[in-house]
């Protein structure tokens, strides 16, 4: 289950609350993925060095909504005001590999940031997935200008050995403020089409659904159907749209396709192939916009997916767990065994890592698997953590084995208790003792009325 968000956030910071936009008061399944696109992130030169340096607010702000529900920062790109933020729950871990991020300038002739595309990709399970954030050229004369930019933005290469292009992915996300307005139609009769929910004709006139029937290389692309009021242009914190001098005309800016590359495959084959042959497929669940949201002059639209895949990996790279009863008060080891065909490293590490951990570098410590190896057989290895580097209060900690060739997790364990060190729990105790001897023994008299 992916949920995927696109936002233009007008260089406004993070909202006080983002249940409904992540769907977190779901009654079904939780998601296994979240992907989250946003434009127009605050990036006056400031902002922007601060940012290069630490995590932007808005990363702060996901982490720290999402990595106590169990999701980790799997990988995260920005260029400018565009920011592509990728969240997975612990469990797919091993068997997300191959991340890569790239960068597309568009804006004035390819050298300025303003505009452009923001790319991930990986290998989920075998199966290759790549997600496109963009933000395309405003204003309605500028359609071709759009698709010029879109097409660059689709060329562009990973860098890396064996990294298929974007459109050689099995499955491909695009979204973003595609910018694309409705043509024609004016601003009397788009207005009064969406007063009276009769979205569908204003349909046709979409400049995305227009290029989508000329140009063959969006045929490719599918969308849920527009369902909802158009995203732009709106008087902030208000479902009002634009009453400044300007006055806008309504347009659904902001939007969420995607790719399979074996349908495409299919589509130029004649016959149906059995599903024996399907190895993957998407379903859309839902594709929404979110008007309660008012920190900009875009809502923000969000795509509920079902991806089934048929593993081509099911089992992990590295199984790892903790030997015995983990504490402060003395030297702790780590059991794990690799498959055959991993290609280790002597760069490769152990982390040890509170169970709400944010990202890959979110460690509390960790161990080099060669440096601080103390056993070695054909099933197995042995590495050691120094006592001093185990935190004295104890909790919920896990295990996560890093591959510096695949520069991914390639080994999680289970979570477990480390238990606090005995001095900690004497203080405690002490503590209470001292508490109690300091009430007032009286209780009575504090009690005649």
């Amino acid at each position: 289950r992916l949920h995927l968000v696109t936002w233009n956030v007008g260089t406004a910071s993070p909202p006080p609350d983002v249940t409904s936009l992540l769907q977190l008061d779901s009654l079904g399944p939780t998601m296994d993925m979240y992907v989250i696109g946003l434009q127009e992130v605050n990036s006056r030169i400031t902002n922007f060095l601060s940012d290069l340096a630490f995590d932007d607010p808005w990363s702060i702000f996901f982490m720290a909504v999402l990595s106590p529900l169990g999701y980790i920062k799997l990988s995260s790109v920005r260029m400018q005001g565009l920011l592509l933020l990728i969240f997975v729950k612990h469990v797919h871990l091993p068997f997300v590999r191959d991340i890569h991020t790239h960068y597309t300038r568009t804006g004035l002739y390819g050298y300025w940031g303003n505009k452009g595309g923001v790319t991930a990709r990986m290998s989920l399970y075998g199966h290759t997935i790549c997600f496109m954030n963009c933000h395309l050229p405003a204003h309605i004369e500028n359609t071709e200008q759009r698709l010029d930019d879109f097409e660059k933005i689709l060329e562009m290469q990973f860098e890396g050995e064996n990294i298929p292009s974007t459109l050689d992915h099995d499955i491909l996300f695009w979204f973003g403020d595609l910018n694309f307005r409705i043509a024609d139609y004016g601003i009397h009769f788009v207005r009064e089409s969406i007063n009276n929910k009769r979205y569908n004709l204003l349909w046709e006139k979409d400049q995305l659904n227009m290029a989508k029937k000329k140009e063959a290389f969006l045929q490719e692309f599918i969308e849920g159907p527009l369902q909802f009021k158009p995203t732009y242009k709106f008087d902030l914190y208000s479902d009002v749209y634009d009453t400044s001098e300007k006055k806008r005309k309504p347009a659904w800016t902001d939007r969420i396709l995607w790719r399979v590359k074996s349908l495409c495959q299919h589509a130029s084959k004649e016959g149906e192939f059995s599903e024996e042959e399907q190895t993957i497929s998407v379903t859309l669940n839902n594709y929404i916009s979110h008007m309660s949201y008012g920190i900009s002059d875009h809502k923000p639209v969000t795509g509920t997916f079902g991806l089934e895949l048929k593993p081509l990996l099911s089992d992990p790279l590295v199984t790892l767990s903790p030997e015995g009863e983990w504490s402060a008060e003395h030297d702790v080891l780590i059991s794990y065994s690799a498959v055959p065909e991993f290609p280790s490293s002597a760069w490769d590490w152990i982390g040890l890592f509170k169970v709400t951990f944010r990202h890959v570098n979110d460690y509390v410590t960790y161990a080099w698997v060669e440096d601080d190896e103390v056993s070695s057989n054909k099933d197995s290895k042995q590495v050691y953590m120094s006592a001093a580097e185990i935190p004295d209060m104890g909790g919920e900690f896990l295990l996560c084995y890093y591959s510096n060739n695949l520069q991914s997790v390639v080994g999680i364990s289970q979570p477990f208790q480390i238990q606090p060190h005995r001095t900690l729990i004497e203080k405690d105790v002490t503590q209470e003792e001292n508490d109690w001897m300091q009430k007032p023994d009286n209780l009575e008299s504090h009690n005649e009325f």
